[in-house]
């Protein structure tokens, strides 16, 4: 891996293999402890290590806290750190609540998964709409959040395709049109989608999230399928329309936003905006690299947030 400065932002480049990990939902492996955690909105499944230095890691749309584990390969389990690896109510094993989750919601179950376990505090990484999710913690409750790590972080770009549709056809069509697919064909998208993975067909589909998708782990692809909650993403779109940016400029601790060059549920302008709404962030962005950077490339998130 190597680094290049570019203006303010950092351009890592890599020549390490593309996703050299699979999905791997043994929580033994890392010696995880599962416990179902009683929130406000329905249960949540947590897996969690005690150890110093907790880092909390928030999953996004189609993810679960499983999708992680390509990471914590590359990071060698994080070490001895204490872990907590959610899964939002209505994602991975968490049963779906009431209503699908807003950011509202989600950032309540974190500060209980946080009350059940003693943590005071933690860093966070959220991918994706988890990134949306971390950094509204750092607002509301800002003494428990040490630092925030986005990645893949559906940020500026998503938000203004959220509140504005048509436009973000223009913008970020790939995320406008999935949500309107979505929208109209509800929970009877998923198997839809086990069908298109039965017919040899997924390459095809998840073509546009991975940059290299024939090159991924048979299990990437699984838990693609497994994940994907229509209702969920669509609930989180419309948070995120409603949802005023203005209020990250309160965070104040350390924030690292990771992009992929080829993200096409983000733009790499994103980065620019963050930096107008938070000075003090890092911005880093991965060539060869899509919409799931800790898969794609687990070692160089891994050096970017300091966990090797």
């Amino acid at each position: 891996m190597h680094a290049i400065e570019t203006g303010s932002r950092e351009r890592v480049g890599t020549t390490e293999p593309y996703a050299p990990f699979p999905v791997d939902a043994d929580p033994g492996r890392w010696r995880l402890t599962r416990t179902v955690v009683p929130t406000g909105v329905g249960p949540t499944v947590v897996h969690h290590r005690a150890g110093p230095d907790p880092l909390l890691l928030v999953h996004g749309v189609a993810g679960s806290w499983s999708t992680w584990t390509p990471l914590l390969q590359a990071a060698d389990g994080a070490l001895d750190r204490g872990l907590v690896l959610v899964d939002l109510p209505g994602w991975g094993s968490s049963p779906a609540p009431d209503a699908p989750l807003d950011v509202d919601d989600a950032v309540r179950v974190l500060t209980t998964v946080l009350d059940t376990f003693g943590l005071d505090d933690v860093d966070v990484v959220g991918h994706s709409m988890g990134a949306f999710v971390a950094m509204h913690l750092a607002v509301v409750a800002p003494r428990r959040v040490r630092s925030v790590a986005l990645v893949s972080g559906t940020t500026l770009a998503t938000a203004d395709a959220a509140r504005h549709p048509w436009r973000g056809v223009r913008t970020l069509p790939a995320f406008t049109l999935l949500r309107a697919g979505l929208t109209i064909t509800g929970e009877a998208a998923r198997p839809m989608l086990r069908g298109i993975a039965r017919a040899g067909l997924l390459p095809l589909v998840a073509s546009p999230v991975f940059t290299h998708v024939r090159r991924l782990d048979r299990s990437v692809l699984d838990a693609f399928v497994d994940e994907l909650r229509p209702a969920g993403f669509t609930g989180a779109a419309r948070s995120a329309a409603g949802y005023d940016l203005d209020r990250w400029r309160s965070v104040s601790c350390p924030v690292t936003a990771i992009a992929g060059r080829d993200d096409v549920f983000a733009r790499v302008s994103d980065l620019d905006g963050l930096r107008g709404l938070l000075p003090q962030v890092r911005t880093v962005l991965l060539d060869d690299c899509g919409h799931f950077a800790h898969v794609e490339h687990p070692a160089a998130v891994a050096r970017v947030l300091g966990l090797v």
